[in-house]
């Protein structure tokens, strides 16, 4: 008789315990829904569809990493804030193949390559053309544009399609405040396009819209890419950490929240042949990263 009072105790006490863990957890699930629908930030806003496979520490020279291109062959060409240098930085080394200089000290802020050309684009509309890479006294092209520093240039990338470049602003449009314009660069004519070739609209309903604040605060692009598997636009946001996915005609397809924690200030992005998508973060107190990431 003792022996089936002992199992039936043992057996309430599971129960018990379980009850309690559970309660325990709706009560804590409860806590993190009104927390979100207070509007306050917390972790649990960011996106959970968007996921880090990888991740590489870039070395202290490119704490301020502000662009990447994919050079295939664990290999990806960088440009920093300050440097008018290329940096060859290997993943599986983990360490910075080769630098070659292209000009003074300044605020670059993208690079594209087309083959072994890169096109270094700095904040004020200026492109630098550093034809071959792979030589340490590689022939260098200045492109001015209309483009200013009040239009603060962030974002660049090669679009093979239609044989040119495409420049994302982050500050406001000169004559416009209804829309943020991405920029063609002729790689023909070597010209920037006058007007934008893709308007995203500042009231687009699925932009964090800032109370208070001018329409073009709500988007401040840091870095435009294409996905050669999908040909769609991708856009990173670094001083409100997001990612998004744009149609052809600029409009928004969709938007991540990212985890200030993993996204510390997203600068970089560039895409393998395949359609692997790579994120680059500036450093603050710790050093820049790349990052391999998989939407869901």
């Amino acid at each position: 008789m003792r022996r089936i009072y002992s199992i039936i105790w043992s057996l309430l006490l599971s129960f018990s315990l379980v009850f309690c863990d559970n309660s325990k957890a709706s009560y804590a699930e409860q806590a993190d829904a009104k927390k979100d629908k207070s509007g306050k930030k917390n972790k649990q806003n960011a996106s959970s569809e968007v996921k880090i496979i990888d991740k590489w520490e870039l070395p202290g020279i490119l704490r301020e990493v502000s662009g990447i291109a994919y050079l295939g062959k664990d290999q990806f060409a960088c440009v920093q804030d300050e440097s008018g240098v290329v940096f060859i930085y290997n993943t599986a080394t983990n360490k910075i193949d080769n630098q070659i200089t292209f000009g003074a000290t300044g605020d670059y802020e993208g690079i594209a390559l087309v083959g072994r050309t890169a096109y270094v684009l700095r904040s004020n509309g200026k492109i630098y053309e550093v034809n071959n890479i792979d030589t340490q006294t590689p022939k260098i092209k200045e492109y001015s544009t209309a483009l200013t520093a009040k239009n603060d240039v962030e974002g660049i990338t090669y679009d093979a399609r239609h044989n040119r470049l495409l420049l994302a602003i982050k500050g406001a449009e000169t004559d416009a405040s209804n829309f943020k314009g991405v920029y063609a660069f002729d790689l023909k004519t070597k010209e920037l396009s006058t007007a934008p070739v893709i308007k995203i609209d500042l009231t687009d309903p699925l932009l964090p819209i800032k109370k208070g604040k001018k329409p073009t605060n709500n988007l401040q692009p840091s870095e435009i890419g294409i996905n050669p598997a999908t040909q769609e636009i991708y856009l990173t946001e670094a001083a409100n950490p997001q990612l998004f996915i744009l149609n052809a005609d600029g409009t928004i397809k969709a938007r991540y929240k990212l985890n200030k924690d993993n996204f510390s200030q997203p600068e970089g992005l560039t895409f393998t042949p395949s359609g692997e998508l790579y994120i680059a973060n500036e450093g603050k107190e710790e050093n820049g990263n790349i990052l391999r990431v998989q939407i869901n």
